[in-house]
This record gives structure tokens, sequence and C-alpha cells, in this order.
């Protein structure tokens, strides 16, 4: 898209605001993330979206005993410290922490381009750091890249990626990638397309688990017509559009659980009502194997070293719809 405009940047004390033409969003120091993510007069974020680095166990990872040995991953998941935060506007940088040094910017800043970056210390042993960075254009759009440094001595990785939890449930999704459940070493009766969802299933295996994994994907589009907002009565359905880089794939998961939710229930009446949505982008997966369900593990090809370093990206923009 060719913006013509620029967009405004708001330097706040502890937070830093980008609004333009049908966006507005807000990066929290307090909150180590992006705290606000406004299209088309929505908001999309429940939560800051945050590194993610588990997925809920198969009945085959407890068969080959994978949780004993990766399970600090699963609280590396859920505790992790900023350690870092830059940020800079059009290529200037801007001194973090911001206050009092903010007082140098007026209300009447323009940008074609602000950049945000997040440094996080993961709780593990030996620790390790994951850097994040959100590029906004004029457009609205949102260039994210992550890097994982990889750290000799750390167990295998289930997977890499950013989690995203949206406030209601979604209506659905579409995506152009493989037709079905996929994993990587779970593809080859996929059919590339574009698909569509009703909702947000969970396959309804008797011991919840991870479910609904998409590899070699190039966009996907969640849409919502509900909202937390009590004061809005019109149920309007807008679109968000989460896109592979040029030439690159993603992965990912929509569902209306964490993983630990799904971790948390041994039947699937004891999940909790839907009432979110949990989308995960994914740059690295683990197989699943299955091979026998009893103890065989997952083929060598289809594992994550995270002794290795990592780096993807995504892009977020407005959906089609």
């Amino acid at each position: 898209m060719d913006c013509t405009n620029k967009m405004k940047v708001i330097v706040g004390d502890l937070t830093i605001g980008m609004r333009g033409e049908g966006f507005s969003y807000i990066f929290s120091g307090a909150k180590a993330g992006m705290e606000s993510l406004v299209r088309d007069g929505k908001e999309w974020l429940y939560r800051p979206p945050m590194p993610t680095f588990w997925r809920a166990l198969t009945d085959n990872d407890r068969g080959n005993g994978f949780a004993l040995r990766s399970g600090m991953w699963m609280s590396a998941d859920r505790y992790m410290q900023c350690v870092g935060i830059a940020a800079a506007i059009d290529g200037e940088q801007v001194e973090v922490p911001l206050a009092p040094a903010n007082n140098a910017y007026g209300g009447d800043v323009e940008a074609e381009r602000a950049t945000v970056t997040f440094v996080y210390r993961t709780i593990t042993v030996p620790a390790t750091q994951v850097t994040v960075a959100y590029e906004v254009d004029a457009c609205g759009d949102i260039h994210v890249r992550m890097h994982y440094e990889g750290r000799e001595g750390l167990p295998e990785l289930p997977v890499f990626g950013m989690r995203f939890i949206m406030p209601t449930c979604a209506d659905g999704y579409r995506y152009e990638g493989l037709s079905g459940e996929t994993y990587p070493d779970r593809m080859a009766g996929g059919i590339p397309g574009v698909y569509e969802i009703e909702g947000l299933p969970v396959t309804p295996y008797l011991v919840p688990q991870d479910c609904n994994m998409h590899m070699q994907t190039k966009w996907v589009e969640v849409y919502r017509s509900r909202v937390l907002d009590n004061t809005c009565k019109e149920e309007r359905r807008t679109a968000l559009r989460f896109r592979a880089e040029e030439g690159k794939d993603i992965a990912f998961a929509c569902i209306p659980y964490t993983a630990h939710e799904l971790e948390n229930a041994t039947h699937q009446e004891e999940l909790p009502p839907a009432r979110r949505t949990v989308l995960t982008v994914l740059g690295a997966v683990r197989g699943v194997g299955g091979i026998d369900s009893w103890g065989a593990d997952v083929e060598e090809a289809y594992h994550i070293d995270a002794g290795q370093d990592i780096d993807y990206g995504f892009r977020i923009g407005g959906g089609l719809l």
C-alpha cells in the first residue's frame, strides 16, 4: 500500500502510541509489550503478545517423556523478564526510559516509520534471550521480527513464536496454506489452497492436547464480530491479517485456549468456557511423532535444537473483509 500521509507518534511517560488512518497502537514499557492494537475501531488485544515456547503435550509426547526432558520451557512460556527496551522514530533513537526525556516531544510528532524493540530473558537454566522488534509504517502495517538466541545446554524446544490473545471468540478464520491439521512430520496429506474455518474448533481428543496446527502458511486472517465494549450495540465483522515475510512461511494455530489451559484439563468437560481467541504465530514447530505413541521419540529431522539461533518474522495488517 502506498501511504502518502504520515502517522502521529505520541511519546508518553511509559508508553509510545502510533495513530493513523484506521489504526492506533500503544506500546507499553510497564507491560513490556504491545498493549493495544486497534484496527477500524476494534481492539484486538486482551493481553500483550509475548514470545511462546510451549505447546500442550500430545499423547505421544506423554508416551516418550518429552515433558520430563523439556518441561522447563512450560514455565519459560509463562514467566519471562523484560531486560531491554529501545525505540526509534524515522531512524532517530528515542531515549528509554521515556520520562522525563519524553518532554522533548510535543503532540505534533509525525513519522513515516517507528520501531519499538523488547528484549526478554527466559527463566530457563541456563537463561537465554529473545528479541522482538515491532516496526510500524504510516499505513499501519506492523512488521514483527523475532530472534531467539540459541544457548547450549538447553533442552529441545516444543515451538518458538508469538502468542496473541484476543478479547472475544473469533467468528472464524481464513488462511492460505495446507489443508487440515498439519505438523512438520505430518504434512503429506495437506493440499495447498485457501481455506475458511467456521468458529474456533478444538479437536475432541479424550485428553485435551495440542491441536489445529497449520504449517506452510502464507497468511491467516482472523475475523471477529463481538467486542467487550458493552456500549457497542452493533456487531460488525472486521478482520486482522497475519502474513509471512515475502518468500517465506509461518505456522499457526487458532483456538479458544492457551497451551496451559489445555494442559490443565484431563478431559474435555474440564476445559473452561470459550471466551477468547488464542492465535500462535510460529517460526519453529516440533514434530508430533506418533510412530507407536508408547515411547518412540519424534524423528531427529523434526526436533528444534535450543542451542541454535532462530530468526523469523511476519506482518500484521487489516484484513480483506
